[in-house]
């Protein structure tokens, strides 16, 4: 079958792609981006008619999506799946797509070029290369780039952008951390502190806080099918998304941008309280249903919700544990937005599998479910439920033999000897890369999560 390409464009385009110049850098070019900020950001080229925020898509490992893209003049399709019948679309605001080992160099000068007023970012929480609630500056990439090689770490990308520029940049982070944005300036702020002087445009730089929220599921080859049934070519790079999205973004930046509201995205004057319901209640019950999913043999997530315990247990989670800890932003019912949660889990056209889900826990847990356990137990609750989250976390990693994880050897090391489910709870309580000293040392949280290891592992 043919493919994809502007010679062979099934739909026409809104707005013309060979019109947008790059005015966006997106780092972490991965299947979320393309179903989310470069949606949103076509949407708002197409409701004002600007050409001026192509983006150029940074991809900071393999050459993949580049691959993907490259015969296809940069097109790909965007397959909605939800409960009726499966829609596409065609989009064509990704300019430009780069590999950051193959040529770190060039990821830099386009953060510097003068026409880039914006850089966003998805590139999962371990790609910030933090150590609590700064930099690492003990990890051996952060070290390589400090000492002058092209960098090949995001804060190393963004140091040396900055650092070429005249002019300031907004930088948006899009990834799933609390107050993302100032947290991210920290860890430039650091790496800068490491080198021992400071751009003069760097003051002048922007870190607004944003959320984020779609389900996408790794693209399946009968994803592929379908699309290219769709639109009669075929699309290597198609992703998947449900109908629902959503951008909240702090109204913070340092020149002009793209008019992500036109796109449908929220700005307002304080991300936090949107952050934080995202966060508690969708991420930290997603992660629940991964990890409980997983230990029953569920495949998806909308397997895992489907069970009625596993259903029960989610929504006791939002209700006993997670809005009790909750200031809900204007406009956000928070009993109907937990309603809708589990509803767009038990989609069964989104095949989101637990053990993607359940990736990379160690980075997940402190800002999905340690800070509820925390505001619970600071107003005198017993975090039941969030508590049986965590200890199905801690079971996950005991019975996971090809842990995902950046800490994966860390973790197995920790449990290689732990016959007894208080001994297990101990050993994990004392990564403290996870558990501050708080947790570790609260007699209330160590006997919930003896109990719920014990009833797991029965």
């Amino acid at each position: 079958m043919t493919r994809l390409s502007f010679t062979n464009l099934p739909l026409t385009p809104e707005v013309d792609p060979h019109a947008l110049s790059v005015g966006v850098v997106h780092l972490g070019l991965g299947a979320f981006h393309r179903a989310h900020q470069a949606v949103v950001t076509e949407r708002a080229a197409v409701a004002t008619g600007e050409t001026r925020w192509g983006i150029a898509g940074v991809s900071q490992r393999s050459a993949t999506v580049r691959d993907q893209l490259a015969p296809q003049d940069g097109l790909y399709s965007v397959l909605e799946r939800g409960l009726g019948d499966p829609t596409v679309q065609v989009i064509g605001s990704i300019r430009d797509v780069l590999t950051a080992p193959e040529d770190p160099d060039a990821v830099v000068a386009r953060i510097a070029d003068p026409a880039v007023t914006v850089v966003t970012l998805t590139v999962t929480e371990k790609g910030y290369r933090a150590a609590g609630t700064g930099l690492n500056l003990d990890d051996p990439e952060i070290q390589a780039d400090l000492t002058g090689r092209p960098p090949r770490t995001v804060v190393g990308q963004l140091a040396a952008g900055i650092a070429r520029r005249e002019e300031p940049l907004t930088i948006v982070s899009c990834d799933n951390l609390v107050a993302n944005g100032p947290f991210l300036c920290k860890l430039v702020t650091d790496y800068f502190d490491a080198l021992g002087k400071f751009p003069e445009t760097f003051e002048a730089t922007r870190f607004p806080a944003s959320m984020v929220d779609r389900i996408v599921p790794a693209t399946t080859e009968d994803d592929r099918a379908e699309a290219a049934r769709l639109l009669g070519v075929r699309d290597e790079a198609v992703v998947v998304a449900e109908p629902f999205l959503q951008w909240v973004i702090e109204n913070d930046f340092a020149g002009d941008r793209p008019a992500w509201e036109q796109g449908g995205a929220v700005l307002t004057a304080d991300v936090a309280p949107w952050e934080q319901a995202k966060l508690r209640m969708l991420n930290a019950t997603h992660s629940m249903l991964a990890y409980l999913g997983a230990l029953r043999g569920y495949e998806t997530i909308a397997e895992a919700v489907r069970d009625e315990e596993l259903s029960r247990l989610s929504q006791a989670l939002m209700t006993d544990d997670v809005v009790p800890t909750l200031t809900p932003p204007d406009g956000l019912d928070l009993a109907a937005y937990g309603a809708s949660v589990l509803e767009r889990f038990a989609n069964p056209a989104l095949k989101h599998r637990t053990r993607q889900v359940a990736m990379d826990g160690s980075v997940k847990l402190p800002v999905r479910m340690l800070g509820t356990v925390r505001d619970r137990l600071a107003a005198g609750a017993e975090p039941r439920t969030i508590s049986l989250a965590v200890a199905a976390w801690m079971v996950y990693v005991l019975r996971t033999p090809d842990l995902d994880d950046p800490q994966a050897d860390r973790l197995k090391t920790a449990v290689a000897d732990t016959p007894d489910p208080a001994e297990l709870v101990d050993a994990l309580l004392n990564v403290d890369t996870i558990f501050t000293p708080d947790l570790r040392d609260s007699t209330i949280f160590r006997d919930l999560l003896v109990d719920h290891v014990s009833a797991l592992t029965t």
